[in-house]
């Protein structure tokens, strides 16, 4: 039996990930949080020395909780425990790569999905790779993924040819695919997921990620904000629009792979659920991202509930 500690596993993408965790015989799941009625185990991850009394005893920790402190996965692997994180931050990313033990990056919707999107996109045609997520703008967030959106507002990253790029800016239009429900074709801006850079230098080409919700509206929102963050005030974390997503990644020349579905936390939820079980049937001995691990074909056959995955023309 693997034991699994699910940290936030009351949470957004919590509670679907403890139902699909509950589903594999083979795995004993538990919440952490610091609520004690709803969790498990009851850990405070802001107090120093909690974690580390909880995390011996458990083979597999997931951090669903949006706490990022590097010092987790470092007492994690220390105790014994892999290490999975569902963040999307890619200054964290860099630090959890530094870490010498087993842990998994890149686990959910974007990134996760979206990289093994990517590297299959990579595989079917030639030169950059273009990435878009669109996110359902009536979903009710998790407090981290929109501390997460709204965070990046007006900051920058640099891209793969080393230019400084402000979140939310350079709007490009994609075709959307015909049966893409909910979304048609619009515009996306730039946004710094984590698994562009980790992408880039593992494929050897340029990857470039951009989001969009699934209104022009909505995404136009994002690009005026970039420019006025203060606006972030007076915006509901529920906006208009539905709970749908779709996860697309292509090339200039090669057909483009998509993937949709309804609520994000849910799509998280389920990869992180499949990372839990290629750590069960596999050895991993550093730090690697998802992409790396798992392939579009096997992550349609072993998760097929919430998300398809087909191609199409680019």
């Amino acid at each position: 039996m693997t034991k699994v500690l699910v940290l936030g596993g009351y949470g957004a993408v919590g509670i679907p990930l403890m139902r699909q965790l509950a589903k594999v015989p083979e795995i004993s799941a538990f919440s952490a949080g610091r609520d004690p009625v709803r969790a498990d185990v009851v850990v405070d991850l802001k107090e120093p020395g909690a974690f580390s009394a909880v995390v011996r005893d458990f083979d597999v920790v997931v951090n669903a909780s949006g706490f990022e402190d590097v010092r987790l996965a470092e007492e994690a692997v220390r105790s014994g425990a892999a290490f999975v994180d569902v963040t999307a931050t890619s200054s964290y990313c860099e630090e959890l790569e530094a870490v010498d033990g087993p842990v998994l990056i890149g686990v959910g919707l974007a990134p996760g999905l979206t990289s093994v999107l990517a590297a299959a996109a990579h595989r079917l045609g030639d030169g950059p790779v273009d990435i878009v997520i669109g996110l359902g703008g009536g979903e009710l967030h998790g407090p981290a993924a929109t501390a997460w959106t709204y965070g990046m507002l007006g900051t920058r990253f640099l891209d793969a040819d080393g230019r400084s790029i402000r979140n939310y800016t350079g709007m490009k239009t994609f075709r959307m695919p015909a049966d893409a429900t909910g979304y048609r074709t619009g515009p996306a801006v730039r946004a710094d997921f984590s698994d562009q850079h980790a992408l880039t230098r593992d494929l050897g080409v340029p990857v470039r990620t951009y989001l969009r919700l699934d209104t022009s509206a909505a995404t136009l929102g994002l690009a005026v904000m970039t420019w006025v963050p203060a606006l972030r005030k007076v915006v509901p974390k529920k906006l208009w629009g539905s709970d749908r997503w779709v996860a697309m990644a292509r090339t200039d020349n090669g057909p483009a792979l998509w993937v949709s579905g309804r609520s994000q936390s849910a799509a998280t939820a389920a990869v992180a659920a499949r990372a839990v079980q290629l750590i069960r049937d596999r050895t991993i001995s550093k730090p690697t991202w998802y992409h790396s691990v798992e392939t579009a074909e096997s992550l349609q056959a072993a998760v097929p509930g919430p998300f398809h995955l087909q191609k199409g023309a680019p």
